[in-house]
C-alpha cells in the first residue's frame, strides 16, 4: 500500500477570515507540503469537494489508493482526476494503459478507473505529479493533452506587467469532464502579475499551484473579499486554495508559472466577475 498522507480542510467564510492572523490564514488556505518524495499527499477541501495533492515517485512506483473519507472501493469510483506532471519524465497507468508524461504534459482520467499506478523514469530526477480532483457524475474517457495541444490565450502586457500565456490543458473544447478544469499559465520576462484585474466566480472555487518559482524569489497571492483582502506569500510547488467568496490574484519577485484548477457549477471559463484595480481595498 502506498505511503498516502491525508488532510481534510474545512469551509470557512469570508466573515471568519477578517479576523485571522497570518498564521491562521496560512493555515486555512496554503498548501505548502504537497509534492513529498514516495509519497501520495492530499487536502480534501470542502469547496466543491475539490481535492488538491501530489505524488512523487522515485525508485518505486506509487498507486493511487482510496481514502476512508472518500467511503468508496477505489479512488475514482465517483471522482475524476486532473494530473500535470512538473518533474522529469514519467509514466501514470491507469487500468492497464500508460500514458508517458513529460515536463508540462496533463493527463484527465475519468470516473471508473480502478487502478491508477505513478512512476518516474528516472530516480535522480522524479516525475512531480500535481492533482486535482472533483466528484463525478458520468464517466468519460481519459486523454493525454500535451502542452502543444492546449488551447492558448496570450493575454496582457509588458506595460502592465502582465504579459502571460494561459494554456488551456483541461477544458471542455479540449477535453470532456464532469467539472474539473485545469490549465497551466506561464508568465514572460518582465512581467509578474498573474491574474489581473482579479476575479472571483461565485459558484466555482479555484487552487493555484506556483512552479517555476526560483528558490531566493516568491510570490505575493491576493485573497479575500474584494474590499477586505488579505494576502499570502509562496514559494516553489505551494498551492493556495481559494474559496468561492475570494479574488485569486498574485505577484512575484520575478516572472514564474501556476497551475490553475478549478471545479463547480459551470464548465464557462469566462463566468468570471471582474474588480478593477483601482476598486480593490
Amino acid at each position: 500500500m502506498t505511503d498516502t498522507l491525508f488532510e481534510n480542510r474545512y469551509a470557512i467564510g469570508p466573515n471568519e477570515v477578517k479576523g485571522f492572523d497570518t498564521q491562521q490564514i496560512r493555515q486555512a488556505f496554503l498548501a505548502d507540503n504537497l509534492m513529498q518524495e514516495n509519497k501520495v499527499s492530499w487536502i480534501y477541501t470542502h469547496y466543491e469537494r475539490f481535492m488538491v495533492g501530489g505524488a512523487v515517485p522515485t525508485s518505486s512506483p506509487l498507486t493511487l489508493d482510496t481514502l476512508d473519507a472518500l467511503k468508496a472501493d477505489y479512488f475514482l469510483f465517483a471522482r475524476e482526476l486532473g494530473i500535470i506532471n512538473v518533474g522529469g519524465e514519467g509514466v501514470v497507468e491507469a487500468d492497464g494503459t500508460e500514458y508517458p508524461m513529460e515536463y508540462k504534459d496533463s493527463l484527465y482520467l475519468g470516473r471508473g478507473n480502478k487502478t491508477v499506478v505513478f512512476r518516474s523514469k528516472n530516480a535522480d530526477s522524479p516525475a512531480r505529479f500535481y492533482l486535482n480532483s472533483a466528484p463525478a457524475h458520468k464517466e468519460y474517457q481519459n486523454k493525454k493533452i500535451a502542452l502543444h495541444e492546449a488551447n492558448q490565450l496570450n493575454l496582457g502586457s509588458l506595460e502592465t506587467a502582465n504579459a502571460r500565456d494561459i494554456n488551456q490543458t483541461m477544458i471542455n473544447t479540449v477535453v470532456q469532464t464532469c467539472q474539473l478544469q485545469m490549465g497551466i499559465t506561464c508568465l514572460k520576462p518582465g512581467s509578474v502579475w498573474n491574474t489581473m484585474p482579479a476575479h472571483q466566480h461565485d459558484r466555482r472555487n479555484e487552487v493555484y499551484f506556483y512552479f517555476e518559482v526560483p528558490e531566493s524569489q516568491a510570490v505575493c497571492h491576493f485573497m479575500g473579499e474584494p474590499q477586505e483582502t488579505r494576502h499570502i506569500w509562496v514559494q516553489n510547488e505551494q498551492a493556495v486554495i481559494s474559496p468561492p467568496w475570494s479574488i485569486h490574484s498574485g505577484s512575484g519577485t520575478q516572472n514564474y508559472s501556476f497551475i490553475w484548477g478549478m471545479a463547480g457549477e459551470n464548465l464557462d471559463y469566462s463566468d468570471m466577475d471582474f474588480h478593477a484595480p483601482d476598486t480593490l481595498r
